[in-house]
């Protein structure tokens, strides 16, 4: 099968990682995989870290360069691919591809698959473009939405349900974890540091905020990694100043090798105000850590409170509290068991990829 995946990737985040898991995998079972990066003209200087992270495949990268605006511009590049590779599915991920690659494909008779990762709200522009996205979802043959909630939220939108596919992500193990004190060494910890690790994009609805605000409960001895950037950064170091815990948390910033770090934590933080499936979890489950992690979005059905604790979204205190009793209690052995069990069977990367190619082939019928 010829299938042709469409995005405008940011540097690094969650839905990166699942297209290039995704493309990888089809790849690997023989389907001629294809993917259109929508690119800036000044991302054109050196290789962006998505195309780069798949340079060594089997998967074909079709650059789309781009202005800003230029949306005229990008869905005729997108009809002109559609017209030279005859795909049988266009699959989009993102509200711009949603909005403007799949129209493209409709045009030429294409079936249209959009997977969405999730909502972040924020801004007036953001939120005006996601409830475009959510109109535009209902002309597509299949919706994946990756968390059971993201579905019922799809459907309450108008998504018809019999077109909505629930496919949580799943975890590649593509990454080899560093050993502590390597990974240590990169992230430039002291060996005897207590440290609470934290991966995402530095915005508001990823809750790094929430984080430090705990990190003020807790006792000085501990400290945070944040690893990531985003429009958030500086409010956070302003608000770290302001609480006095400024010298106890590291900006690490936006790092390519960050799945390999996950064994420099003493244990895991996921502090968001809303969430899809997050990847983060996936590794850090694989790398056998206690989590902390608020129950938004699709996270209560990959974590229960048998593998992991959770809190409720925007609470401080009892963010504070279950960190506090995941670093100091011993009883983090049977939860990490559990979450290596539920990683093991329930969120392969096999079955995930054959979950989309069975939805690729129902399109074809």
């Amino acid at each position: 099968m010829v299938v042709l995946h469409v995005l405008a990737p940011a540097p690094f985040g969650g839905l990166e990682r699942v297209v290039e898991g995704l493309t990888r995998g089809l790849a690997e079972q023989g389907d001629d995989v294809h993917v259109a990066v929508v690119l800036q003209p000044a991302d054109d200087a050196a290789p962006h870290p998505f195309v780069s992270a798949l340079s060594a495949s089997t998967v074909t990268i079709h650059d789309l360069i781009v202005s800003g605006r230029a949306y005229l511009k990008e869905r005729a590049l997108v009809a002109d691919l559609c017209s030279r590779l005859r795909p049988q599915v266009v699959h989009t991920h993102g509200y711009r591809s949603d909005l403007v690659a799949a129209p493209a494909a409709r045009s030429h008779g294409i079936p249209t698959v959009s997977t969405v990762h999730g909502y972040t709200g924020g801004g007036l522009k953001n939120r005006l473009y996601e409830q475009l996205q959510r109109r535009a979802l209902r002309s597509f043959n299949a919706v994946i939405a990756v968390s059971p909630q993201l579905g019922d939220h799809l459907a309450y939108a108008g998504v018809p349900r019999k077109r909505l596919h629930v496919i949580q992500n799943a975890f590649t193990g593509s990454t080899a974890l560093l050993a502590r004190q390597d990974a240590r060494k990169r992230l430039g910890m002291s060996e005897d540091a207590t440290c609470i690790g934290w991966v995402g994009r530095l915005s508001f609805e990823k809750g790094a905020d929430l984080l430090l605000e705990a990190l003020a409960l807790l006792p000085e001895r501990m400290s945070v990694v944040l690893i990531g950037d985003g429009p958030e950064r500086y409010r956070l170091e302003t608000l770290a100043n302001r609480l006095g815990v400024r010298s106890r948390v590291v900006f690490s910033g936006q790092r390519p090798d960050a799945p390999a770090l996950f064994r420099a934590f003493d244990c895991f933080a996921l502090s968001s105000r809303t969430e899809g499936t997050p990847m983060v979890l996936f590794e850090a489950m694989a790398a056998q850590l206690p989590i902390v992690a608020t129950a938004v979005g699709g996270v209560p059905s990959v974590l229960d409170d048998a593998c992991a604790r959770l809190v409720p979204p925007g609470q401080p205190a009892a963010l504070a509290a279950a960190l506090s009793d995941a670093l100091t209690t011993s009883g983090n052995a049977s939860r990490i068991k559990r979450s290596q069990e539920k990683l093991q069977s329930d969120f392969g990367h096999a079955p995930w990829i054959q979950r989309h190619r069975n939805l690729y082939d129902q399109l074809q019928s």
